[in-house]
């Protein structure tokens, strides 16, 4: 079937759902929901079998439900109508939440069900819960519906609901002096990352997002007590939570020390190092150990990794080498193992080029290390979705393991034409070829975990469910191996074979001066494009490599 999505935007849900309907030989089509006149174009041209909105932020024009098939993917339960859906139920602590596939009408979400997935819920950010348990629930119901309409025999029923409204700051405001912690995580959790809670902080009014749990630090309720590394403790009624992300009023969502300078003067609460600590709190880069093996976990917000957090990530993985282990597993989020450099902070500075220019540096010196670590073998272990120089990232180490569900996009140039560096230039052409590298490059389009191994990108997709149980029975395997030493002599002997042909700092002085050029350049569009993704300005067309329906060439199949 033709296939036309309308959607606000190409997220982490349309992307998966692009991936799972292409795969079933369906042709899919994308539009971005920028106007009325625009999407009616857009189905005059691609003449849909099936019309699916898997992400509006808007009804469906009456133009088009009423003349063709449209399905409207809403992430909750059937009978559950309106916006903020997701938002509600992570606040109000439901403990069940799914997935409806419906059809579209003049009332919002309230059409004939074609088919629904539910999901027990967990205390976690809206976009974590999104990104995982609505995603695949969603990938269920839209498969199952999509069959369903092929098929012609489903007759879709009305199930009667309740409509709710859209959440505002006034149903998500935060009282510190009387709210625990349990409830001010709840009220974060559910507005992360859009819109973010009102709040106050040092007078000044912004937006919190990014909380996580304090078990030690105590204070007077809502009082600032500490900070570690880039994000702010605050005291609740009954403990402490973490704030590591906020947006001031006009400004842009920024680490809270970074938004806040002032919490400089907080009195800094450190770790014992890179050592995992033993109680919940805030920590961005975390060591385990057990026995020949040894974990390095990055949770780094959104998956963008500043010049600070590359540093201190390189830091911690030269100190790791130095440990008695065999092999190294290099752990990211939950939601994105990386999605490259900060985008935001480099926004933020007083000259992004300069930043830019720091953080690419910063983020090739991590890779670097990892490309020519001898002592052990290493292991990228992605569970949660990657993009751009985070794909490039992981491949630097010795295996690339998956998990089935993360979406990937090995591709730069939706970043103004970015080139990329990441040492991408070595490690993806013998993987898939140079011209499967240009290929990747040019079409600029998201792939499945399994995509990626089938391609010879990466080498292991693995369940979702276990997987962080799956990838420690993996890598205790892989140390306990009796020729590890062997293993251990033929990778450096490759490492060295490689260098003699070309070396590595050729490859990334190749890069570089392609990135300067990006940076310092007469052409902005680079600076553009960050500019207008940090903004999150409105989309004001849909790529063409998207749009397959506004090729020039663009003929209905016959």
């Amino acid at each position: 079937m033709r296939i036309l999505f309308l959607t606000h935007s190409f997220n982490s849900l349309a992307q998966r759902l692009f991936c799972e309907l292409s795969a079933r030989g369906h042709l899919v089509s994308i539009e971005f929901d920028i106007a009325d006149a625009v999407s009616e174009e857009a189905v005059a041209l691609f003449k849909p079998d099936l019309i699916l909105a898997p992400f509006l932020k808007r009804a469906v024009p009456a133009s088009i439900w009423s003349a063709h098939p449209c399905f409207i993917v809403h992430p909750g339960v059937p009978g559950d109508r309106g916006p903020s859906a997701l938002d509600w139920a992570i606040q109000q602590g439901v403990p069940t939440w799914g997935v409806t596939v419906l059809q579209a009408e003049a009332e919002m979400d309230a059409g004939p069900v074609w088919a629904s997935a539910q999901f027990p819920m967990r205390a976690a950010r809206k976009a974590a819960i999104y990104r995982n348990e609505t995603t695949e629930a969603a990938v269920q119901a839209v498969l199952q519906a999509v069959d369903r309409f092929a098929a012609g025999n489903f007759t879709p029923e009305r199930v009667p609901g309740t409509a709710h409204a859209l959440m505002k700051q006034a149903d998500r405001a935060l009282d510190w002096a009387r709210m625990g912690s349990a409830d001010i995580l709840a009220r974060i959790h559910a507005a992360d990352g859009f819109p973010g809670v009102a709040d106050t902080l040092f007078d000044t009014p912004c937006h919190l997002f990014d909380a996580w749990p304090e078990s030690t630090l105590r204070g007077t309720p809502g009082r600032l007590l500490a900070r570690r590394e880039t994000a702010i403790c605050r005291a609740t009624a009954d403990g402490a939570v973490w704030i590591g992300h906020v947006k001031r009023a006009g400004g842009i969502k920024l680490p809270a020390t970074h938004a806040f300078p002032e919490a400089c003067a907080l009195p800094e609460v450190p770790l014992d190092g890179w050592w995992q600590a033993a109680a919940p709190t805030w920590q961005d880069i975390a060591y385990q150990e057990a026995g020949g093996v040894g974990t390095l976990r990055f949770e780094f917000y959104n998956g963008a990794m500043s010049t600070a957090q590359c540093l201190r990530l390189t830091e911690a993985f030269r100190w790791a080498t130095t440990r008695p282990t065999r092999v190294i597993v290099l752990a990211g989020g939950e939601d994105f193992w990386s999605n490259g450099i900060h985008l935001n902070t480099i926004e933020s500075a007083e000259s992004p080029a300069d930043e830019s220019w720091a953080n690419i540096n910063a983020i090739d010196d991590l890779a670097e290390a990892i490309l020519t670590c001898s002592s052990q073998l290493t292991v990228a272990a992605l569970h949660g979705n990657t993009g751009a120089g985070g794909c490039f990232l992981a491949r630097a180490c010795d295996a690339v393991w998956v998990r089935d569900g993360v979406m990937l996009n090995p591709h730069y140039k939706n970043m103004g034409n970015l080139f990329g560096s990441e040492f991408w230039t070595y490690l993806l052409p013998p993987r898939v070829g140079e011209d499967g590298a240009a290929a990747i490059m040019r079409h600029r389009l998201p792939m499945t975990a399994a995509e990626s191994v089938q391609l010879g990108f990466y080498d292991a997709c693995l369940p979702g469910p276990g997987f962080a149980v799956d990838v420690a029975r993996r890598a205790a395997e892989l140390a306990a191996m009796p020729d590890i030493g062997e293993q251990l002599a033929a990778k450096a002997a490759r490492r060295a074979a490689d260098e003699a042909v070309k070396p590595l700092a050729v490859y990334r002085a190749a890069e570089l001066a392609e990135m300067r050029r990006n940076f310092y350049g007469f052409d902005p569009s680079y600076h553009v494009a960050r500019y207008h993704f940090v903004s999150r300005s409105p989309h004001s067309w849909t790529p063409r490599h998207l749009a397959r329906h506004r090729d020039l060439d663009w003929k209905v199949p016959a």
